[in-house]
Parts: structure tokens; C-alpha cells; sequence
């Protein structure tokens, strides 16, 4: 009888420290327009966040020398500001520790208050409006650089690589659309280049023959567009059916693998120049590569744009979180802001006071036989 009980109580004493000992969830949300034009743009986000939360329970990480399990909690908000609000506050009431997102500067900035409010961190891969990182929230981080120098730096390559001597604009109207093509038209301007004319539409048009007809009659050799691959693609097909033979520039929202398909055999070689917020060069091309790699194996599709910054964003969360030995937002928030030094796979990370990265790269880039090609990282 004392055996049985001792027995008992030893089975006992292990189903209780079973649970004493079981693994804490630490849940971690994601923001991303999973439906709607940019959907692909979308996934390629949710894709890296999924990779980067199954190599991190792979490894076993722990954190305050407790093992850990971290948990996806993934919404979609469409790349629509009000969506995106809502999306924001499910994932504050789902008590996740953090938020990776979202995609689009005009659902990151309204969501931003939201987190804050909640004291929930929130590291944006690809919100490229300056206003995202300056309404003073202690919350908000990126790991890209800004639309000042996303948009600045195209505006000079224009004037003085590209040699244009008269640049037409088109914005969405987005808050990335037009932020980018602002930053554009004031580093051309100072530049000592020419500005014909700017015209705008939106997110969700396909029809463009009325603007592009106005921007024709102006001669351009340059056309810049604010605004995503999705209405980018019809774009360069129509400028093209009206026989405009201009260079097409724009920022990360077009600079994707998708754009070769969305604007077909439009698009001749070497005719569009985008810029990436992010590069690497030497030997950090080789973690590059390798997650590449590690993706198209993972997902059987090739990164779009912003994978890598996803996933560098989610590590650079988890860091944080090892470091404070805990995942409370407001336990690892101080550690996340210092973050200096981080080696990613898009670069070296180090916030600087307003949670933007510190010394940004961006890279230029072309397309041939319709692949994106490289031109050069610049600082």
C-alpha cells in the first residue's frame, strides 16, 4: 500500500511538473493585405513571418531560461486603412507580444496608435512613409529606410545617371504613393532637373489612357510612378500602346519579381528603374542567397519584395525578447529600441531614436529578359 502510494504521488509530483514546466506561447501578430490587388505582395510577407517562426521554434529558443514556442497570429488587412485598424485591434485583444507589419504605410500609420495605446511593439518591413516613425510613439520601428531617402535617392539617379531632361510623375495617392513621389520630385528639383507635369490616380485603377495621354503630349523621357506593381504593370502595357517611350521609375512597391508578369512584353529591357529600401553587398550577399534559397524550398515560389525584411523584423523582435529575458511588451520594448548591430540577412540593424534604421541602404535595380538585375546599393 505505501509503494502504491508513493508511486502515486511521484506521478503526481510529474504531472505537476509537467505543467509547471510546459512551454510557454509566445504569440506574435502579423499584418499583411493577404486579399485584394497586392495580395502576392501580401503572402510573400505572411511566408517569411511563417519561415521565420518555425526556424525559431526549430532552434528551441529560450527565453529567461524557459523554452518558448512562438505562435503565428496572422490578419489580413486588404492594404485598407480602416481593415487595418481593425486587424490592429484584434491582434491588441488576441494579447499577442508583438506585431510584425503592416505592409502598406497607410494601414501601418493608423495602426500604429492602436499598438501604442496597447504598448504593443510594432516593426513595420516595409512602411516607407516618413510620418510612420514620427507621430512620437515609443512602439513603432522599421528595418527600412524612409521614403526621404527611398524617393531622393531616385530623383538624383534620374538627373544625373539617368540623364533626364524632362520627368513627368504619377502618384496613387496613397500615403506611400504620393510620400515617395514628393521625396522624387524635390531631390529632381534640386538636382537642376525638369518636372513636365504630375498626374494622379489610384490604387485600384487599371485605366490610364487619360493621364497618360496628358503626359505624352509633354514629351517625357521619364515617368515616375507612386505607387505598387499591381497598377504599375497596366501602366507600362498603356504607356506602350500610345507609343510613350520613357524610362519607368519607381520605388520597392513596384520593384517586384511580379512586375515582369503584370506588365508582359510591354516592358523592354532596361526600361524600368526601382529602388529597394535594403541591400547588401560582398559577403552579406551570401545570407541573401541563402535565404532566398531557403524560401523557393520552404514555399515553391520565388521572394517577391519584402521576405527578407519580415524576417530580419521578426528575429530582431525575438532578440529583443532574449535579451530582457522575458516577452512582456513593456519588459523587452527598452531592449527592442537598442537594438545596434543586429546581422540580418538585409544588413546590419540599429534603431535610432525614432525606431527608424540607422544608415539604410537602398538597391537600384533594372529588369532583363524579364528578371530583376541588379545595379548597385547605395547609401
Amino acid at each position: 500500500m505505501q509503494m502504491k502510494i508513493k508511486s502515486t504521488s511521484v506521478a503526481v509530483l510529474a504531472l505537476v511538473s509537467g505543467f509547471a514546466f510546459a512551454q510557454e506561447v509566445v504569440k506574435i501578430g502579423h499584418v499583411a493585405p493577404i486579399s485584394g490587388a497586392i495580395a502576392h505582395l501580401g503572402k510573400d510577407n505572411e511566408n517569411a513571418a511563417r519561415m521565420a517562426i518555425e526556424e525559431l521554434n526549430a532552434k528551441g529558443v529560450k527565453i529567461g531560461g524557459k523554452a518558448v514556442k512562438f505562435e503565428l497570429v496572422a490578419e489580413d488587412d486588404a492594404a485598407d486603412p480602416k481593415q487595418g485598424t481593425a486587424a490592429a485591434q484584434k491582434l491588441v485583444d488576441s494579447k499577442v507580444s508583438g506585431v510584425i507589419g503592416h505592409l502598406n504605410s497607410g494601414t501601418s500609420i493608423p495602426a500604429s496608435k492602436i499598438y501604442s495605446d496597447a504598448g504593443i511593439p510594432q516593426i513595420s518591413p516595409s512602411a516607407t512613409n516618413p510620418k510612420f516613425t514620427r507621430s512620437g510613439y515609443k512602439t513603432t520601428f522599421r528595418v527600412v529606410a524612409d521614403d526621404v531617402h527611398l524617393g531622393g535617392t531616385l530623383g538624383r539617379y534620374a538627373v544625373n545617371e539617368v540623364k533626364g531632361k524632362s520627368i513627368a510623375v504619377i502618384d496613387d495617392r496613397t500615403a506611400y504613393g504620393q510620400g515617395v513621389a514628393e521625396e522624387f520630385e524635390k531631390a529632381v528639383k534640386a538636382a537642376g532637373g525638369k518636372l513636365v507635369g504630375h498626374e494622379f490616380t489610384t490604387d485600384k485603377a487599371s485605366d490610364f489612357m487619360s493621364i497618360l495621354t496628358t503626359i505624352k503630349a509633354k514629351k517625357p523621357d521619364v515617368v515616375f510612378f507612386g505607387g505598387m506593381d499591381a497598377v504599375a504593370g497596366p501602366m507600362i502595357r498603356q504607356m506602350k500602346s500610345l507609343g510613350i517611350n520613357a524610362k519607368f521609375m519607381g520605388g520597392d512597391g513596384i520593384c517586384s519579381s511580379e512586375l515582369a508578369k503584370l506588365a508582359g512584353d510591354a516592358m523592354a529591357d532596361g526600361q524600368v528603374i526601382c529602388a529597394e529600401a535594403g541591400g547588401v553587398e560582398g559577403q552579406q550577399k551570401k545570407g541573401m542567397e541563402e535565404f532566398y534559397a531557403r524560401y523557393k524550398t520552404r514555399f515553391n515560389v520565388d521572394v517577391q519584395v519584402y521576405a527578407p525584411y519580415v524576417f530580419d523584423a521578426l528575429n530582431v523582435m525575438v532578440d529583443a525578447m532574449v535579451r530582457a529575458k522575458s516577452s512582456e511588451p513593456a519588459k523587452y520594448l527598452p531592449e527592442l529600441a537598442k537594438t545596434a548591430g543586429y546581422k540580418g540577412v538585409t544588413g546590419t540593424i540599429t534603431f535610432d531614436a525614432k525606431g527608424d534604421i540607422k544608415n539604410g541602404a537602398l538597391t537600384l535595380y533594372t529588369y532583363k529578359a524579364g528578371k530583376r538585375d541588379q545595379i548597385a546599393v547605395v547609401r
